[in-house]
């Protein structure tokens, strides 16, 4: 991209504006046709600014409506919190307390299928080619905008008759159904990656063009180094943050 391309021209002058807080989360972006007459440059190079400021996370896609600035608050995706306590409302997993505490509005919707894993969760799962798997497929929220995917594979063979098989927040968690079948989880394996998403990943979570993703696979074990479950999540690069927190080794003080 040139520097002095009038689309980044354009661009340069909204970000100039969001930034500086002249034009506030929330707040309507001027239409094509203003910004038009206003740099006087043609309704395509607009467009162009407008692409470029989507894939920065600056502003909102439209798909027929106005855009908008869009609200700078990411989520913090913590990859230990799943091995906390889970929060004492039944209703509720970390991920909607944690956000409902903060202020904000979090929900999820669940799928649960009998399916072949992709090639990727065959293999941390170590099924053999014709072997199913049970996958809950979560998109998750947070106001009203998608946050992330989750989708969580289990062997079928040792979750078919458990409340994993249901489509609803499971209270106690699936890592507790597990333990009480006798497959109790030992060890996790966290692998992270960034790359462009497929198309499938792109629908899901409504992502502009252009705009990364990060993959984070966490597979779990029993003692034994048994895999009981692959889950599979996937965050826009223009709406995340992830952390990791951990203690300091008593060596190492």
């Amino acid at each position: 991209m040139s520097p002095d391309a009038l689309y980044a021209q354009v661009a340069r002058e909204l970000r100039r504006q969001i930034m500086s807080g002249q034009l506030k989360p929330g707040d309507v972006v001027p239409s094509e046709g203003e910004l038009s007459d206003q740099h006087r440059v043609s309704r395509q190079t607009v467009r162009d600014a407008f692409k470029l400021l989507i894939s920065e996370g600056l502003i909102t896609a439209g798909q027929g409506r106005r855009r908008r600035v869009r609200s700078n608050k990411p989520m913090v995706f913590r990859i230990q919190e799943e091995l906390e306590p889970r929060p004492t409302n039944p209703e509720m997993d970390q991920f909607l307390q944690r956000f409902s505490v903060e202020g904000r509005t979090p929900s999820q919707a669940i799928d649960v299928a009998v399916t072949s894993p992709p090639d990727l969760v065959r293999e941390r799962l170590q099924l053999e080619d014709d072997a199913l798997s049970v996958v809950r497929r979560r998109v998750r929220f947070l106001d009203g905008e998608a946050s992330h995917l989750n989708d969580t594979y289990f062997p079928y063979e040792i979750v078919k008759d458990t409340e994993i098989m249901r489509p609803e927040d499971i209270a106690k968690g699936a890592m507790r159904v597990l333990r009480d079948h006798g497959y109790k989880q030992a060890r996790n394996l966290d692998e992270i990656w960034v790359r462009m998403p497929t198309e499938s990943e792109t629908q899901r979570l409504g992502l502009p063009q252009g705009t990364p993703v990060a993959q984070h696979v966490r597979t779990t074990f029993t003692a034994e180094g048994q895999p009981i479950r692959c889950a599979v999540s996937i965050f826009p690069g223009d709406r995340n943050v992830m952390a990791l927190e951990l203690d300091v080794p008593e060596t190492w003080k």
